[in-house]
């Protein structure tokens, strides 16, 4: 069957879908914040959410109540931020009280739920156009009600909400997976580099009880004997923001540095002259890149073969290995453990963000236990490593999935049967 299209405001739709206002579908409920003195975090009276920064993946997550609530709204209403940041969406799971940063929408008879929260979270951007304000943005109620949206038919908004809801249901069981296997591996490690693998002596040493075969050495005499092996990046005076560039050698930050994973996304670069100048604070594919700054300080990651070289920034420490005595991939997650993370934070320093010295690095103490079994190890850990990774592909696919859907099947583009 050929479906026949409509020009609107929105561009095309198909002919037997209305364009609505949000007021015509649902009712709107602006939040209203109760005074500071009736709110409170022991969890007395009825729950309190003010806006986006209470916001879980789904539900919202509850940090205060008030005993004397204003605006409520009921379990299952939807509630979208309507101060920056706009566009937040979650369902209500009880009933609540709602601030001044929130509003509430329930749906009427004639409009499904879950298709008018698809229906809002695919129409994010456009809502976002209607903020106004100049210290902080926000939407106000009359935008919110004249909001318009193509609707069609109930049955055919059910199915369309079915479909979404599926993948989404997919979603959260991705991302319940990838959680516990995290927690697996958090068990393992903790297990791993304080039982080691097969051990029945015990002795107990400055970060705690491991096997009596293991030795506990500073982590600079696990960095090879070459020059510059285990060094800082440049001061900040001698890489300064004028000298970058939007190609050559590329720049790792803090924002590059993850736990035991490198984050491609942010990039910056400097010419290959400034690189060769600073040479002492090069970093290369197959190095351990270890951060200075929270959060976590002195987490670590082993960097990529994307580039030949790369350089430092001045909250970067390169450590080469040597490699006939330690397996790189083990060091990375010795560093990355719970008993050298506490030891990083005790010799940090700053109240606000914590930050360590390449000196004090350099003395903390890693448990080391002979190469073999520092390699079976890293086969373990690797392996749940590849079990995290592929989940969190997964999910992205879904999420991309889930984008594709929404565009296509909202606007009418593909039409289900019902």
């Amino acid at each position: 069957m050929k479906h026949r299209y409509k020009r609107t405001e929105l561009g095309e739709i198909p002919e037997d879908w209305d364009l609505k206002k949000l007021q015509e579908v649902a009712q709107i409920n602006m939040g209203q914040s109760p005074k500071s003195s009736d709110c409170n975090d022991k969890g007395n009276g009825m729950p309190f959410f003010q806006g986006n920064a209470d916001f879980g993946f789904k539900y919202p997550v509850c940090k205060n109540w008030t005993i004397n609530p204003t605006k409520i709204a009921l379990p299952d209403d939807i509630l979208i931020s309507v101060r920056a940041p706009v566009g937040s969406l979650n369902f209500a799971n009880t009933t609540c009280c709602i601030g001044r940063g929130l509003c509430s929408i329930r749906p009427k008879s004639n409009t499904n739920l879950f298709y008018l929260y698809y229906l809002l979270l695919y129409s994010v951007p456009r809502l976002l156009n209607r903020q106004q304000g100049s210290t902080f943005t926000a939407i106000n109620k009359s935008d919110i009600n004249t909001f318009i949206f193509p609707i069609p038919s109930f049955p055919e908004q059910q199915k369309i909400a079915e479909i979404l809801s599926t993948v989404d249901a997919d979603i959260e069981k991705t991302d319940a997976i990838i959680k516990e296997t995290q927690q697996l591996k958090k068990g393992l490690m903790e297990k791993l580099f304080t039982e080691g693998i097969g051990h029945t002596r015990f002795k107990e040493t400055k970060v705690g009880r491991i096997p009596e075969g293991w030795d506990i050495i500073p982590l600079e005499k696990t960095a090879d004997k070459a020059k510059y092996s285990f060094t800082g990046g440049p001061f900040g005076s001698n890489l300064k923001s004028e000298e970058y560039t939007e190609k050559g050698v590329r720049i790792i930050q803090l924002q590059n540095i993850g736990v035991g994973k490198f984050l491609d996304d942010y990039k910056i670069f400097t010419s290959r002259e400034k690189a060769d100048e600073l040479k002492s604070c090069n970093i290369y594919p197959g190095d351990i890149v270890i951060a200075k700054m929270a959060e976590p300080v002195a987490r670590a990651c082993i960097m990529p073969s994307y580039d030949q070289r790369y350089l430092m920034a001045s909250d970067g420490i390169r450590l080469s290995v040597e490699k006939k005595k330690y397996d790189t991939s083990y060091i990375q997650y010795a560093i990355n453990s719970d008993y050298f993370s506490k030891t990083a934070e005790r010799h940090s320093t700053g109240t606000t963000r914590l930050r360590i010295g390449l000196s004090e690095l350099r003395k903390l103490p890693i448990a080391i236990p002979p190469l073999s079994e520092q390699q079976e190890i890293v086969s373990i850990l690797s392996e749940i490593d590849a079990k995290i990774e592929n989940e969190q592909s997964h999910k992205s696919e879904l999420e991309q999935l889930k984008k594709g859907l929404s565009q296509v099947l909202l606007t009418g583009q593909v039409r289900v049967k019902v």
